[in-house]
């Protein structure tokens, strides 16, 4: 990877230079939009955030739905130096005030519809100067349409390095506030590279749908960075996943690619609108954020034919690190390591555990985060020279 590098001009370019800027990189509730269109929508937001002041290294938080504004904030910030903290949009005001404070974010961008989420957050916060609002709003603050419709659909990245800052995502863990979680420019890029590629086969050519929102690592690799990478089309939803709102993407858009979690799997298997085989095109499906229970796995797989390729991922690591593969899926398993990362476990004496025991799993790999922002102790906790703690318990069996 060349030292001077800016993810966001990264994606983006690609698909310009490689002859697909007429081609559909997006579709939300409200239209298409091509990958010309996106360039034009990143470029006028990484020009409207330095027209209000913003500059390299200060923090923006996004508190958004899934729609076209999502990637076109995101990137358009990192396309200017500006770091995204994209932050879950089902919290509480005080959360959303820790993370304001913790951040120091200088400026928000919200959906107009989830503005009230936000209670005493904005108000309290001691650091935000600008309130930038998505969508049919009538506030006091500024409108990012607006914003966008004055600034500029050309811009030149800002001067930042693969080790520079790029995003944080916010980590909640099981204990404790939440953790800042620190990217640089290429975790994203590996997670493509070692991962989406390797691993799916995603390509150009494929449609992709992810059921778990941008602001999750999870989703941010499966809806934003995984496509970008090659040029492939995404379904943005930005209500929440049902089974019905789901399907309703599936049969309508006829993605390639679906990506989902445990308990949205079986709540679909269980609908009683479940679509035929024939009615769907969807040829392989991911599971992540909790082990798939095996029969949910093979009830799936016998219904529409595709394979769901159980793994696991963090926040920390950006992206799934451990995985089945296609063609060799073993229900009831987390797979193997991808190739790129490098996994152990070990015991309370920091020693490899034997074959069969477990142990604690911990990761090596490029996409891992740098640290905890402003929280020293944890850091060091969880990242320990290049190898990450998971905190997750695991055994490992002969075939892997």
């Amino acid at each position: 990877m060349p030292r001077l590098f800016n993810a966001a001009h990264d994606l983006l370019e690609r698909n310009i230079v490689e002859g697909r800027a007429a081609k559909i990189a997006y579709i939300d509730d409200d239209g298409r939009y091509t990958y010309e269109e996106l360039c034009a929508r990143v470029n006028r937001s990484a020009n409207a955030l330095q027209k209000l002041g913003l500059k390299i290294e200060d923090r923006v938080m996004i508190v958004h739905s899934d729609t076209i504004d999502f990637p076109s904030v995101f990137l358009g910030a990192i396309k200017a130096g500006i770091i995204p903290v994209a932050v879950n949009t089902l919290l509480t005001p005080d959360d959303y005030e820790f993370m304001m404070e913790d951040s120091r974010a200088k400026a928000l961008i919200v959906s107009s519809s989830l503005l009230e989420k936000l209670g005493n957050a904005i108000t309290e916060s001691e650091y935000l100067e600008h309130v930038i609002v998505s969508g049919d709003s009538n506030s006091e603050y500024h409108h990012l349409q607006s914003l966008q419709s004055q600034a500029s659909k050309d811009c030149e990245p800002a001067i930042t390095s693969c080790d520079d800052v790029c995003f944080w995502l916010y980590s909640s863990g099981s204990t404790g506030a939440p953790k800042g979680t620190v990217h640089v420019h290429s975790s994203m890029i590996y997670t493509a590279e070692l991962y989406a590629k390797p691993i799916l086969g995603i390509k150009e050519d494929d449609i992709v749908f992810s059921a778990a929102k941008l602001f999750f690592a999870y989703g941010l690799g499966n809806g934003l960075t995984f496509p970008l990478s090659v040029g492939a089309t995404t379904v943005l939803m930005s209500e929440r996943p049902t089974p019905d709102s789901v399907f309703k993407r599936i049969k309508d858009h006829q993605p390639t690619i679906f990506y989902g979690v445990p308990t949205l799997f079986g709540a679909m298997l269980a609908s009683g609108d479940l679509p035929s085989r024939d009615e769907v095109s969807v040829r392989v499906a991911t599971s992540a954020g909790e082990a798939l229970p095996p029969q949910i796995g093979k009830r799936w797989t016998s219904h529409f034919g595709s394979e769901i390729l159980d793994g696991i991922g963090s926040t920390e690591m950006l992206h799934i690190f451990l995985s089945n593969r296609p063609g060799d899926v073993r229900y009831g398993t987390t797979g193997k390591p991808v190739p790129g990362y490098e996994i152990r476990l070990v015991g309370e004496d920091g020693l490899d555990v034997p074959i069969g025991e477990l142990g604690e799993l911990q990761i090596k790999g490029p996409s891992a985060a740098n640290l905890y922002w402003n929280q020293r102790q944890k850091s060091k906790e969880t990242f320990c020279g290049e190898w990450t703690r998971a905190g997750d318990k695991y055994s490992c069996d002969e075939r892997s």
